[in-house]
């Protein structure tokens, strides 16, 4: 006789981990989605090199497993394979503690299209679709998931002019986004 998947399954093995910022592609992984939302169009001439490095998190929908990170950042660095190793990084305010989650991100389709497919946990991908992106500085970008429940809006720096945040939550608005959603993270 087996156990109830409800007592000790694995997803009640992960609603109990303290690293949320891995449920967060948890989530995302267990819809196994690889694709772009209707009506979104992932940046072309997209460059990987300029994309590497330290990105800051400026806004985001509000999910469970970010509920209290502050001074998220996201650091993106190539792996040996030819993938991008993703480091997420988060300051929990109620554990007065840092939570990561380390996972690898592979192009969907070629290195040209802002289109990836990130994994924090074994063969389980989830979409990473860069829609909008700073293509002459590598400044500020938006990623969305495989469905409009994801938004975020990144930069190099903790916090963007307000002109270029207008702009961009404008462009957010017009590809369907509710940007009254958005929350701005505290660096």
């Amino acid at each position: 006789m087996g156990l109830p998947l409800t007592q000790f399954g694995p997803i009640t093995l992960l609603l109990k981990s303290k690293n949320r910022l891995v449920f967060l592609f948890v989530a995302l992984l267990l819809t196994g989605c690889t694709s772009v939302p209707s009506g979104i169009e992932p940046v072309q001439d997209f460059n990987l090199q300029r994309y590497l490095g330290k990105w800051y998190e400026v806004a985001r929908y509000d999910h469970s497993f970010e509920q209290g990170l502050e001074q998220v950042t996201a650091q993106y660095s190539l792996r040996n394979d030819g993938g991008v190793k993703v480091v997420n990084r988060g300051f929990n305010q109620q554990e007065q503690a840092w939570e990561e989650a380390v996972g690898k991100a592979y192009f969907v389709d070629d290195e040209s299209t802002g289109h990836l497919k990130v994994s924090f946990f074994g063969p389980f991908y989830a979409s990473y679709v860069i829609f909008s992106l700073d293509i002459q500085d590598y400044d500020y970008a938006m990623i969305t998931g495989p469905n409009r429940d994801y938004l975020w809006i990144l930069a190099r720096q903790p916090k963007l002019p307000p002109e270029v945040m207008q702009n961009l939550l404008e462009k957010a608005g017009d590809a369907g986004f509710d940007t009254q959603k958005l929350i701005f993270v505290d660096h």
